[in-house]
Order: structure tokens, then C-alpha cells, then sequence
């Protein structure tokens, strides 16, 4: 089945950079999107950064652009979020998510909500504070 597991995550210092790795098994990886989303305590669930399938088209919220860069690997079924200038404002719950995307789409806001997206891993905290 499908399995999303994330690793990466700790805390830094404002300023500070981290790598969220996404480890996906149990699917055709080169045709589906993968997001990544963050929760905050008391706040909805939102879209940071998305890549549509294999030919990689990426769409990144206004909060991150310029800071934060997604990539995936297909050849290891990977995808990668690098985050630097962290603020303390990226504090959250990080999750990364796919959905079955086998033909052209564009990656855009409108694709990298929360629910479009199908199977989800467990979430790894990060914390920025000084």
C-alpha cells in the first residue's frame, strides 16, 4: 500500500536551514504529485510546496518562495523540501502527501491544497526558536 514517511525534521535557530526527506513505497511513484503541508497548534492545515509527477513542475506558497525549494527524486522515491532563513513562524507539524496523477497537470495553488491529496505520512516537527 502506499507509505509516505518523513524524516528531517528538529529544531534550529531563526536563520537556521533543515532538509525534509519524504520516503515513498507501495506505489508508482513517477505518476503521482506529492505535497508538503504544515499545521501549526490551532491553525488549518496548508500547502507549502508541490511538485506534480514525474516531469516536475513545483508550486511553492508566497510564505516560503525564495526560502524553501522542493525537489523529488524518482529514481529513489524521494522527495526532498530544503528549508533556509527558517522563521519562527515555519514552527509546525510537516506532512508530506500524495495524490494518483498519471497525465499533464499544473502545479499550482489550486493543486497543492490538503484535500487533493489522498495518502498522507505521520508528520515531523519543526521548531524555530532562539
Amino acid at each position: 500500500q502506499v507509505q509516505l514517511v518523513e524524516s528531517g525534521g528538529g529544531s534550529v535557530q531563526p536563520g537556521g536551514s533543515l532538509r525534509l526527506s519524504c520516503a515513498a513505497s507501495g506505489f508508482s511513484f513517477e505518476h503521482y504529485a506529492i505535497g508538503w503541508f504544515r499545521q501549526a497548534p490551532g491553525k488549518e492545515r496548508e500547502g507549502v510546496s508541490c511538485v506534480s509527477n514525474s516531469d516536475g513542475r513545483t508550486y511553492s506558497a508566497d510564505s516560503v518562495k525564495g526560502r524553501f525549494t522542493i525537489s523529488r527524486d524518482n529514481a529513489q522515491k524521494t522527495v526532498y523540501l530544503q528549508m533556509n532563513n527558517l522563521k519562527p513562524e515555519d514552527t509546525a507539524n510537516y506532512y508530506c502527501a500524495t495524490f494518483f496523477s498519471p497525465h499533464y497537470i499544473s502545479m499550482n495553488q489550486a493543486m497543492c491544497v490538503p484535500r487533493q491529496y489522498d495518502h498522507w505520512g505521520q508528520g515531523t516537527q519543526v521548531t524555530v526558536s532562539s
